[in-house]
């Protein structure tokens, strides 16, 4: 039996090998598929041994897409929520504005001098139907300047400040003021019943012509209120047997418990007479 080789041999005849396998690849093409079969079955080491370092990297950009996407997410959830914060600011903008043209295509077609101003506040007592504006005696506010919105008369100023104003709303158990029916100029006396929205008419014959629907304006009685603006609409008659006057009840026209900003019309002065007028009725 002959010894076995020296690996020191061993190793030496497989560089001698592997040098003459190289210069035969580089100078014949007979090595070409032995290397195209050997690369093929290779192919899948190679696969597996890459697999770990390739699956790592996957995970990484899948964990850095999450994260990404979690990032535009809530980027884009805040954005959301400051353009919703807009859209309703300009909702309430746009609202402010038509209002806005409201009054002042009503002022427009008043007769008198009028002053916008804004609501800045309403009474804290429950019992009092009151606002307070921001315009006082510095912007010429007066004491019983009659006060309303686009739609009709709100009420009255009660106490000008220099730089506010308090107002006595037509709904005020303490408020009442002469107005007539529109359709057929019966007047009666309108008071408030200290709930906002209620009305009612006072004394009124159970037999006057007023009817459901009807419209009251002001009588320019008392020299309180201007004469001509519309104040009320008729919701209720109730007739009862043997009473002597009719139950009336009416809401305002303005938008009082809706309304943000408002008219002051200086109070109509009535016209001075003559004393001719006078002494014809002495």
């Amino acid at each position: 039996m002959t010894a076995p080789a020296n690996p020191l041999y061993r190793l030496l005849i497989a560089l001698v090998l592997a040098i003459i396998a190289m210069v035969l690849d580089q100078r014949t093409p007979w090595a070409g598929p032995v290397r195209y079969f050997l690369g093929g079955l290779t192919a899948p080491i190679h696969y597996i041994a890459h697999l770990p370092v390739d699956s790592g990297e996957w995970l990484s950009e899948q964990a850095q897409s999450r994260s990404s996407l979690l990032d535009e997410n809530r980027r884009l959830q805040r954005k959301s929520l400051i353009l919703e914060q807009k859209v309703q600011r300009l909702a309430v903008l746009e609202a402010e504005n038509v209002r806005l043209r409201e009054l002042l295509n009503s002022s427009a077609d008043l007769d008198a001098n009028v002053l916008v101003a804004e609501i800045i506040g309403l009474d804290a007592d429950p019992n009092r139907q009151e606002l307070i504006i921001n315009k006082g005696s510095g912007s010429q506010v007066i004491t019983g300047q009659a006060v309303l919105d686009a739609q009709g008369l709100i009420g009255q100023v009660v106490e000008a400040g220099p730089l506010s104003s308090r107002v006595l709303l037509l709904t005020d158990a303490s408020h009442a003021m002469s107005v007539q029916v529109n359709r057929n100029g019966v007047r009666a006396v309108l008071a408030g019943t200290g709930q906002t929205g209620g009305l009612r008419l006072l004394y009124v014959p159970d037999t006057a012509d007023i009817q459901e629907g009807d419209l009251l304006v002001s009588t320019g009685l008392g020299q309180r209120y201007p004469r001509g603006y519309p104040v009320a609409t008729i919701t209720s008659v109730r007739h009862q047997s043997g009473a002597a006057f009719a139950e009336i009840t009416a809401r305002p026209t303005a938008r009082i418990d809706r309304a943000s900003h408002v008219l002051l019309v200086q109070p109509t002065p009535q016209p001075e007479r003559s004393s001719a007028e006078v002494s014809d009725e002495g």
